[in-house]
């Protein structure tokens, strides 16, 4: 066995899909989009949200999209493209979300040289500050010239909120996707196929406010952990506890709580800050931040303290601990959505679904 290991509990991971499915489809969100860029398209991952019931699998990196491609299921590119990776783009995605009009030209033109249609939904920002088109001008010319495209199909609108500015989805916020629709309608006589309302933080609205318009959602974290992004709540009949890192003691010594010497900054640049507790018998394990935070970190075993650490260490207070850990015991850790997203992307973290 080799540690540090992610043991991703499949049963779980399905189980949150399918409620969401459900939860969605009842609220006429006929459309959600999987995002696998949190487990780096692992394909055996993206499998479970497939038999879940997803539409299609959405990814902020082509690196990640092109391990989706024997899946005969839509693959969307959440990340602006660069003008570097058009071609790339025609390829190895359906559809892409889009902010500006040199980058849509560009796509055309690529998709033109392979053969292909590419599908486009253009962001706009509702105020988060993120992507997306702000001015409303500026949108409607971004419609009007993609629509004249030979080689692009203008799928429809979207916007992300709470990623940056932390802006939480509300029904009058969402309200101008419905009057973006609209326009386009009446400007153009053109009907969007796809509204897309956000992602995990516009969930805690389903079965309490109408949706106007929004058929899409673009999901990650719930359907990971089976949490909404806005106030952090479990949702009925998901579970967030289907990922659970596993890390082996290196060390077991007792030693005072605060450095006994003048102290400066850590590894890290920072100026580090103790609570002197005494003596306390402390455990190092063979995972440091490198390929987690300690903030992500939430032991099983509830007398256990995470303290901090350095690249390559995670120091642990087990003074208080019931049992009585070894060397070579393997010490486990439930995960926020960070934590999963890190020790996923860390090459030094093996991931093992059970």
């Amino acid at each position: 066995m080799t540690y540090p290991k992610l043991l991703v509990k499949r049963d779980i991971v399905l189980k949150n899909v399918k409620a969401l499915k459900k939860l969605t489809s009842e609220n006429e969100v006929g459309i959600l989009y999987g995002v696998t860029k949190v487990f780096c398209a692992d394909p055996e991952l993206a499998k479970i949200y497939i038999e879940g019931g997803v539409d299609g699998l959405a990814d902020s990196r082509i690196q990640n999209l092109k391990k989706l491609q024997n899946f005969d299921i839509d693959k969307i590119l959440l990340r602006l493209p660069q003008h570097s990776e058009v071609d790339e783009v025609v390829r190895y995605a359906d559809i892409s979300l889009n902010s500006e009009i040199s980058t849509l030209r560009k796509l055309n033109e690529a998709a033109a040289k392979a053969g292909c249609r590419h599908k486009a939904i253009l962001m706009v920002d509702l105020g988060d500050l993120r992507e997306g088109f702000f001015q409303e001008e500026d949108f409607y010319q971004a419609v009007e010239e993609v629509l004249k495209m030979d080689h692009l199909i203008l799928e429809g609108i979207g916007t992300n909120l709470t990623c940056y500015g932390a802006v939480i989805p509300k029904p009058h916020i969402l309200k101008r996707l419905d009057d973006y629709k609209q326009g386009v309608k009446d400007r153009f006589d053109y009907d969007l196929k796809v509204v897309s309302g956000g992602n995990s933080s516009s969930v805690y609205l389903l079965g309490k406010e109408k949706l106007p318009s929004i058929n899409n959602l673009r999901l990650g974290e719930t359907l990971i952990r089976g949490t909404e992004s806005s106030y952090g709540k479990q949702l009925p009949g998901t579970n967030s506890k289907g990922w659970v890192l596993q890390a082996q003691i290196i060390e077991i010594k007792e030693k005072p709580s605060v450095p006994v010497e003048e102290t400066g900054l850590d590894a890290f640049g920072h100026e580090p800050v103790f609570v002197d507790r005494g003596v306390r018998k402390r455990a190092l394990i063979a995972i440091g931040k490198q390929d987690i935070v300690n903030e992500s970190l939430y032991p099983v075993d509830k007398d256990m303290i995470v303290l901090g650490g350095s690249s390559d260490h995670t120091i642990l207070d087990i003074s208080d601990c019931q049992k009585d850990y070894q060397v070579g015991d393997i010490v486990e850790f439930n995960l926020d959505y960070v934590g999963v997203l890190m020790t996923c992307t860390s090459e030094y973290v093996d991931v093992e679904i059970i």
